[in-house]
């Protein structure tokens, strides 16, 4: 068996482009037994490809029977390509729906199978919905701003001449100042409207366990009862070039709506927020692929996302909460779409979790 394996092992050079795929991918020989496993279905499964080679990959789909018919016909040169849906087994995890694609290869006696997570077909549509939406949320955003900044400063220096005017009378100044009041409300609302694009991000080095510290903080002054902050973090993340203020500004803005969504909890002293940290390996998003890419995790235990609003959370001026300016999220996925990354939102009672992904270098 060690020496079967070790001759797998050997072939790696033949098939090692494989490993730049982001789909999971199988090199077997006729008899079905994997003769190559790529990076992506090493981390799928949870075994290193050593462990893998000449095993059946029969042996860790759920309907063994229907990948050897497929095996057979594909030796049989009955079919050139077979696709079915499938699950595909894992160590210590639940099967993985996969679209699975058996194709024969210019190698003789092998075949290719791919395997497409259905859950991540899904979420690259859900992905590309975001960026499209925030694309087209930027340019309505930059365009009403500057179509109501203009008009605006016009009604507050009437208003002023206006109460100049009225100096003597009392009861009309109070009018002029509930204008002047309004008008520079709505110029704060567009100033920060166009904040995001008023400047380039300002690059350097940043440490994102920093960022979290300082956030953290911010965080625990602001709510200093009923409402704990815990680290999850994985120091071996490296530094990756970004604004360290824009992020900053990104992880507090989900940090505040998480805080304001725990006021019940807050109220009750077991209100929690999570600061979780991971890498991931051989990511897609945004239509493209990457080796590594930062997962920061913000978690809170609160009452979760308003089901009416789920679908929008990300649109600007839509707020789950009274008083709040449904701005936090909408910015906060600007700032991080400007370092490539995206934010991703998983709600439910008493879980919220708001993801922020980066690509590392």
């Amino acid at each position: 068996m060690e020496a079967r394996r070790s001759r797998s092992a050997g072939a790696d050079k033949r098939f090692a482009a494989l490993d730049l795929l982001a789909t999971l991918v199988a090199v077997v020989d006729d008899r079905g037994h994997v003769r190559y496993a790529n990076h992506a279905l090493e981390d799928a499964i949870g075994l290193s490809r050593r462990n893998l080679a000449d095993v059946p990959l029969t042996e860790w789909v759920t309907q063994p029977e229907l990948l050897q018919s497929a095996l057979d016909g594909a030796r049989g040169h009955e079919y050139a390509v077979i696709r079915y849906d499938t699950h595909l087994k894992r160590l210590l995890r639940e099967p993985l729906p996969v679209h699975l694609v058996l194709a024969s290869t210019e190698w003789p006696d092998h075949r290719v199978v791919e395997m497409l997570p259905l859950e991540q077909q899904t979420r690259q549509e859900r992905e590309e919905r975001l960026l499209e939406q925030a694309q087209a949320n930027k340019e309505l955003i930059r365009n009403l701003a500057h179509e109501i900044k203009n008009p605006l400063g016009g009604i507050r220096g009437a208003a002023q001449l206006l109460q100049m005017e009225l100096a003597e009378r009392d009861d009309l100044v109070e009018y002029t100042e509930v204008i002047v009041h309004e008008a520079d409300r709505l110029q704060s609302l567009v100033d920060r409207l166009l904040a995001p694009h008023r400047r380039a991000p300002v690059m350097a080095d940043v440490n994102i366990h920093e960022v979290c510290e300082r956030v953290r903080a911010i965080i625990l002054a602001e709510f200093p009862r009923g409402l704990s902050v815990v680290r999850d973090y994985d120091t071996s993340i490296p530094e990756f070039r970004g604004d360290r203020e824009l992020l900053i500004q990104a992880v507090l803005n989900l940090a505040h709506n998480a805080a304001h969504a725990l006021k019940d909890r807050i109220a009750a002293g077991d209100a929690c927020i999570t600061f979780r940290t991971r890498v991931q390996r051989q990511v897609t998003f945004g239509k493209r692929r990457f080796r590594l890419a930062l997962e920061l995790h913000v978690i809170d235990n609160g009452p979760g996302v308003p089901e009416e609003i789920k679908d929008r959370i990300f649109y600007p001026l839509v707020s789950g909460r009274d008083g709040g300016s449904g701005l936090g999220l909408t910015l906060a996925q600007t700032f991080v779409q400007q370092h490539q990354g995206l934010i991703e939102c998983d709600s439910r009672p008493g879980y919220t979790d708001f993801k922020i992904l980066i690509p590392l270098p």
